[in-house]
């Protein structure tokens, strides 16, 4: 009977450790690796977008159950206004359509249906399934049947299981060279990555202290493993807090780091 008793107690104390971590984050050369495990916690996923521009630090701070908060979606700095779709609770809280110097801008109009069709991360509920399931996939692609988007946002480009750099228009050439560049793509900088391997969730928050270019990005994913994997907004706006414990900005802005549109978070 004792036996059976403590067996008892070592499954309930590893399950215990299991539900309230499962959220690990590494660091090593200036790379913050954070490793998301676990059914459970994809319910307490959630992407958010801010009403006026707010630091990472700030939006952390404001839900006192936050665990982990990371930037996300792209902006325009100009107007505050997303130019990446974010879904919060199965509804559409951010529209590029509502951006005016989106649509307003000759060269971004005729590019237009690209933009919008940037990759996004998902978390799909599905009537079918039990558990909820992610997804990195352009914005136009349809959920499967039975299934909707909890949550979700756009970013891109896409990283693995290829780079999508002109089909998602970051990258415009002309007789095989580039004349237009955007979101430093191609120049090393700091990097907010999202990744899946298997059903983990990897996020890498690459800091100016190992800055990359995308190029990079995609073989440093390759060597963790990674099947599918694409970049939120990055560079200056690279931005992340872990409980009380951690907190990093993008030193080419300033101390406080940059404010920011929209955020994911992981809550207890």
């Amino acid at each position: 009977m004792k036996k059976i008793l403590f067996a008892i107690l070592v499954m309930l104390i590893g399950n215990y450790c299991f539900a309230a971590n499962p959220v690990k984050v590494d660091f090593n050369d200036g790379i913050y690796h954070i490793t998301v495990t676990g059914d459970k916690v994809k319910k307490k996923i959630k992407f958010l977008s801010s009403e006026s521009l707010i630091t990472n630090s700030e939006a952390h701070k404001a839900n006192p159950d936050a665990i982990l908060t990371i930037n996300a979606g792209f902006f325009d700095p100009d107007n505050g206004k997303s130019i990446s779709y974010i879904v919060t609770d199965s509804i559409t809280s951010e529209d590029p359509h509502f951006n005016e110097n989106l649509l307003n801008n000759p060269e971004l109009r005729q590019n237009l249906s690209k933009i919008l069709n940037r990759t996004e991360f998902r978390i799909l509920e599905c009537t079918s399934e039990k558990d909820l399931k992610y997804a990195i996939v352009p914005h136009n692609t349809s959920a499967d049947f039975s299934c909707f988007i909890k949550t979700s946002a756009q970013g891109g480009p896409l990283i693995l299981p290829q780079l999508r750099l002109e089909e998602e228009y970051f990258v415009v050439k002309k007789d095989g060279k580039v004349i237009r560049e955007s979101a430093s793509v191609l120049h090393k900088t700091a990097r907010t990555i999202i990744g899946l391997k298997d059903d983990e969730l990897h996020i890498l928050i690459i800091t100016d202290k190992h800055p990359m270019d995308l190029y990079e990005v995609q073989k440093y994913c390759k060597d963790l493993g990674l099947t599918r994997a694409m970049a939120f907004d990055g560079g200056s706006s690279t931005s992340f807090n872990y409980k009380d414990k951690i907190e990093v900005v993008s030193t080419e802005e300033n101390s406080t780091g940059r404010s920011v549109k929209s955020f994911m978070q992981i809550t207890k």
